[in-house]
Protein backbone atom coordinates (compact mmCIF):
# COMPACT_ATOMS: atom_id res chain seq x y z
CA UNK A 1 0.00 0.00 0.00
CA UNK A 2 1.35 3.57 -0.76
CA UNK A 3 1.98 5.88 1.93
CA UNK A 4 0.31 8.62 2.07
CA UNK A 5 -2.38 7.54 -0.15
CA UNK A 6 -2.91 8.25 -3.58
CA UNK A 7 -5.77 10.56 -2.27
CA UNK A 8 -3.72 12.74 0.10
CA UNK A 9 -0.50 12.64 -2.71
CA UNK A 10 -2.69 13.74 -5.60
CA UNK A 11 -4.25 17.00 -3.55
CA UNK A 12 -7.80 15.00 -1.72
CA UNK A 13 -11.03 15.34 -3.15
CA UNK A 14 -9.86 18.72 -5.08
CA UNK A 15 -7.15 16.92 -6.31
CA UNK A 16 -9.17 14.18 -8.26
CA UNK A 17 -11.34 17.33 -9.53
CA UNK A 18 -8.27 18.93 -11.21
CA UNK A 19 -7.80 15.53 -13.07
CA UNK A 20 -10.70 14.97 -14.23
CA UNK A 21 -10.96 18.35 -15.55
CA UNK A 22 -8.07 17.95 -17.12
CA UNK A 23 -8.79 14.48 -18.81
CA UNK A 24 -11.82 15.92 -19.95
CA UNK A 25 -10.33 19.28 -21.52
CA UNK A 26 -8.43 16.74 -23.58
CA UNK A 27 -11.50 14.87 -24.72
CA UNK A 28 -13.55 17.78 -25.73
CA UNK A 29 -10.82 19.71 -27.21
CA UNK A 30 -9.86 16.22 -29.40
CA UNK A 31 -10.97 17.44 -32.80
CA UNK A 32 -8.67 15.62 -34.28
CA UNK A 33 -10.31 12.31 -33.43
CA UNK A 34 -14.07 12.61 -33.67
CA UNK A 35 -15.02 9.20 -33.38
CA UNK A 36 -13.45 9.10 -29.63
CA UNK A 37 -15.52 12.34 -28.77
CA UNK A 38 -18.40 10.95 -30.10
CA UNK A 39 -18.43 8.33 -27.30
CA UNK A 40 -19.01 11.37 -24.95
CA UNK A 41 -21.46 12.74 -26.84
CA UNK A 42 -24.46 12.37 -24.04
CA UNK A 43 -23.06 14.73 -21.50
CA UNK A 44 -21.81 18.08 -21.42
CA UNK A 45 -18.28 18.15 -20.16
CA UNK A 46 -19.25 19.49 -16.58
CA UNK A 47 -21.60 16.47 -16.25
CA UNK A 48 -18.59 14.11 -17.44
CA UNK A 49 -16.04 15.89 -15.19
CA UNK A 50 -18.28 15.63 -12.60
CA UNK A 51 -18.98 11.98 -12.61
CA UNK A 52 -15.91 11.16 -12.61
CA UNK A 53 -14.65 13.16 -10.23
CA UNK A 54 -16.97 11.33 -8.12
CA UNK A 55 -15.80 8.02 -8.84
CA UNK A 56 -12.28 8.70 -8.51
CA UNK A 57 -12.71 10.18 -4.72
CA UNK A 58 -15.01 6.97 -4.22
CA UNK A 59 -12.84 4.51 -5.59
CA UNK A 60 -9.63 6.14 -4.05
CA UNK A 61 -10.72 6.30 -0.66
CA UNK A 62 -12.34 9.27 -0.13
CA UNK A 63 -16.07 10.12 0.50
CA UNK A 64 -18.84 8.22 -1.34
CA UNK A 65 -19.90 11.04 -3.45
CA UNK A 66 -20.86 8.67 -6.78
CA UNK A 67 -22.63 6.59 -4.36
CA UNK A 68 -24.46 9.76 -3.44
CA UNK A 69 -25.29 10.44 -7.22
CA UNK A 70 -25.85 6.99 -8.61
CA UNK A 71 -26.75 4.24 -6.50
CA UNK A 72 -24.79 1.78 -4.39
CA UNK A 73 -23.02 -0.05 -7.04
CA UNK A 74 -20.59 1.79 -9.50
CA UNK A 75 -21.13 -0.94 -12.36
CA UNK A 76 -18.14 0.42 -13.96
CA UNK A 77 -18.64 -1.76 -17.27
CA UNK A 78 -22.10 -1.82 -16.86
CA UNK A 79 -22.83 2.29 -17.09
CA UNK A 80 -20.13 2.17 -20.17
CA UNK A 81 -22.22 -1.20 -22.03
CA UNK A 82 -24.07 0.99 -24.59
CA UNK A 83 -21.08 2.54 -25.67
CA UNK A 84 -18.58 1.45 -28.76
CA UNK A 85 -16.11 1.24 -26.66
CA UNK A 86 -13.39 -0.70 -28.31
CA UNK A 87 -9.32 -0.74 -27.87
CA UNK A 88 -8.61 1.80 -30.19
CA UNK A 89 -11.54 3.86 -28.02
CA UNK A 90 -9.25 2.63 -24.99
CA UNK A 91 -6.18 3.02 -26.24
CA UNK A 92 -6.88 6.58 -26.77
CA UNK A 93 -8.96 7.08 -23.07
CA UNK A 94 -5.32 6.60 -21.73
CA UNK A 95 -3.27 8.12 -24.21
CA UNK A 96 -5.61 11.83 -22.38
CA UNK A 97 -5.74 10.49 -19.22
CA UNK A 98 -1.89 9.81 -19.22
CA UNK A 99 -1.50 13.41 -20.39
CA UNK A 100 -3.72 14.49 -17.90
CA UNK A 101 -1.83 12.96 -14.83
CA UNK A 102 1.31 14.26 -16.86
CA UNK A 103 0.36 17.67 -16.64
CA UNK A 104 -1.69 17.69 -12.67
CA UNK A 105 0.63 20.32 -10.35
CA UNK A 106 0.01 17.33 -7.77
CA UNK A 107 1.42 15.06 -9.21
CA UNK A 108 4.72 16.57 -11.15
CA UNK A 109 7.08 15.29 -8.95
CA UNK A 110 5.78 11.96 -7.77
CA UNK A 111 7.00 10.00 -9.91
CA UNK A 112 5.48 6.76 -8.03
CA UNK A 113 1.89 7.86 -7.54
CA UNK A 114 2.31 9.03 -11.32
CA UNK A 115 2.77 5.31 -12.09
CA UNK A 116 0.02 3.44 -10.04
CA UNK A 117 -2.36 5.98 -11.01
CA UNK A 118 -1.29 5.24 -14.99
CA UNK A 119 -1.33 1.24 -14.35
CA UNK A 120 -5.07 1.70 -12.28
CA UNK A 121 -6.07 3.94 -15.72
CA UNK A 122 -4.97 1.82 -18.21
CA UNK A 123 -5.94 -1.41 -16.71
CA UNK A 124 -9.47 -0.10 -16.07
CA UNK A 125 -10.12 0.93 -19.98
CA UNK A 126 -8.79 -1.98 -21.59
CA UNK A 127 -10.89 -4.08 -18.55
CA UNK A 128 -14.02 -2.12 -19.79
CA UNK A 129 -13.37 -3.05 -23.22
CA UNK A 130 -12.82 -6.81 -22.26
CA UNK A 131 -15.65 -7.35 -19.30
CA UNK A 132 -18.33 -6.23 -22.11
CA UNK A 133 -17.58 -8.45 -24.77
CA UNK A 134 -18.96 -10.85 -21.88
CA UNK A 135 -21.92 -8.76 -20.33
CA UNK A 136 -25.52 -10.31 -20.35
CA UNK A 137 -28.44 -8.22 -20.79
CA UNK A 138 -28.99 -8.20 -16.67
CA UNK A 139 -25.85 -6.79 -15.99
CA UNK A 140 -26.48 -3.61 -18.23
CA UNK A 141 -27.02 -0.15 -15.73
CA UNK A 142 -30.19 -0.20 -16.21
CA UNK A 143 -30.77 -3.16 -18.49
CA UNK A 144 -31.19 -3.12 -22.03
CA UNK A 145 -30.85 0.78 -22.11
CA UNK A 146 -28.90 3.28 -20.91
CA UNK A 147 -30.24 4.14 -17.64
CA UNK A 148 -32.78 7.26 -17.81
CA UNK A 149 -32.40 8.90 -14.79
CA UNK A 150 -28.86 9.56 -15.10
CA UNK A 151 -27.05 12.06 -15.85
CA UNK A 152 -24.01 12.02 -18.27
Amino acid sequence: ALTPTLLTRIGGSDGFHTLATLFYDRVFDDKENPWFLGIFASSTKSEAVDNQYRFLVQTFGGEALYKEKKGKYTRLVGRHANYKITTDAAERWVVHMNCAIDEHEELKQDEEAKEYLKMYFRFTAFYIVVASVYMKNDQLSGGVQIDSGRVW
